[in-house]
């Protein structure tokens, strides 16, 4: 262990779970001000850096940090990819039958083909690379989530997750590359999303079966891979968006001992010349100053976090991080219907548009809570019971049978939590023991 990280104060296993969480809420919270200030407030925008992309870069270096380590920790890719599937598309459905089944009134968006080519992008959640447009604005996150969740199951199975750093550097050396040469999507059409939903479906099958699980974790994250250099809506960004991830994932083993900073630099350092040259750009939010400045805030806040961890946090912020996925999936939906009933209020007087602002900001908030309440959590409990009965008493390890647990991790060390993870209540354990993804 290096020096560095040795003289880290260690923290208890709460505080520890608490700054994470804090930094969701943290992120759901800008993403949620960066859609209600154009349309409520518009004077307080600001416009010196992006507060959407702050908090989506903090909700990926948050996931980046705790994916791989959650399935490490168990050594279960089925129970991973289990929690995963309880944990995300109960809600995102939900959504999404919200918003087809209100269509009469607020029209669903033009970016979603009005063809099979976007059940099926919607079915895997790699909307945004295979160029398609969510029924929510938000949900072109998750499609990184995703690749990402492919990409560290092949990574772990084939016993390469250790290299995280590398991982990092090459897809941010990857970002300025593709931005150079690549002016959008090379694979056109609705054909990506059939043929990735098919491989999709068969090699998760494969996964969770037992069934040429390495051969089918490959195929998946290559596939991932080939998408989000030749099919993402916005080839560079999505590479970008990797290479934070990874870095993230690469925080944590510095933390742990088990390597350097160094690689973190140098892939912000890339992610941060990423855009400036590339084709496909233009936007106010990638100007060198705004960009340079959201990567920077995005990164401080996390090392903030990482910094304040052994300190009592904030509950409220806690709060929001529980909630942090519901908000995150919620709120432009409801937003859009709360402006259809008010109006355009960019020109209302400012006592109307406070008032409207904060009334929008309840209706977001108390929706959440109840959804996180009454989604989120049950089926989050449902499937930890899928995932016990499933494993049958026995771990499912890198093949179809044996102990999974990572190569110098014992039965003892539970990565994130520690040897101290029996200290911890179960709510809060069994929270972030599912890694919760970015939003």
């Amino acid at each position: 262990m290096s020096a560095t990280a040795a003289a880290l104060p260690a923290p208890t296993p709460v505080a520890r779970l608490a700054w994470l969480d804090a930094l969701r809420g943290i992120g759901a919270l800008a993403v949620v001000a960066e859609h209600l200030l154009p349309w409520f407030l518009p004077a307080l925008r600001p416009y010196w850096f992006n507060l959407g992309v702050y908090g989506i870069l903090v909700f990926f270096l948050v996931s980046g940090y705790i994916i791989p380590t959650s399935l490490e920790r168990h050594g279960d890719v089925r129970a991973f990819w289990i929690s995963r599937f309880f944990r995300l598309y109960p809600l995102y459905l939900a959504v999404i039958v919200l918003v087809l089944a209100l269509a009469w009134w607020v029209p669903v968006r033009e970016a979603v083909p009005r063809d099979g080519s976007a059940v099926a992008a919607h079915a895997t959640m790699l909307l945004d690379v295979v160029s398609v447009g969510g029924v929510a604005d938000t949900m072109w996150t998750l499609s990184y989530e995703m690749v990402f969740y492919l990409l560290v199951t092949a990574l772990f199975l084939t016993g390469g997750h250790g290299r995280s750093g590398l991982l990092a550097m090459l897809f941010a050396a990857g970002a300025v590359v593709v931005g150079l040469v690549a002016p959008g999507a090379v694979l056109g059409g609705g054909w990506p999303a059939y043929v990735s939903c098919a491989v999709f479906v068969v090699g998760l099958t494969g996964v969770l079966l037992g069934r040429l699980r390495t051969a089918a974790a490959c195929v998946l994250g290559v596939m991932a891979v080939v998408l989000l250099v030749l099919s993402s809506r916005v080839p560079w960004l999505g590479t970008a968006v990797l290479a934070v991830m990874f870095a993230g994932t690469a925080i944590h083993r510095w933390e742990r001992g088990n390597g350097g900073l160094w690689p973190v630099a140098v892939t912000a350092a890339l992610v941060g010349i990423s855009p400036l040259w590339a084709i496909e750009s233009g936007w106010w939010w990638v100007q060198a100053d705004v960009w340079f400045t959201t990567i920077a805030l995005a990164g401080a806040t996390f090392a903030g976090g990482m910094a304040l961890r052994g300190r009592r946090v904030p509950r409220l912020l806690v709060w929001f991080g529980l909630i942090s996925y519901s908000l995150y999936l919620v709120h432009h939906p409801l937003l859009k219907y709360f402006v259809e009933v008010t109006g355009d209020l960019r020109r209302a007087e400012v006592p109307h548009q406070v008032a409207m602002a904060v009334l929008a900001v309840a209706l977001v908030v108390g929706t959440s809570a109840l959804t996180y309440r009454y989604v989120e959590r049950p089926m989050q409990a449902m499937g930890r019971r899928v995932s016990r009965r499933c494993r049958g008493g026995r771990q499912d390890g890198l093949q179809s049978g044996g102990d999974a647990r990572v190569a110098g991790q014992g039965a003892g060390d539970h990565g994130v939590l520690g040897h101290e993870e029996g200290q911890v209540p179960d709510r809060v354990r069994d929270h972030v023991g599912q890694g919760e993804p970015l939003r």
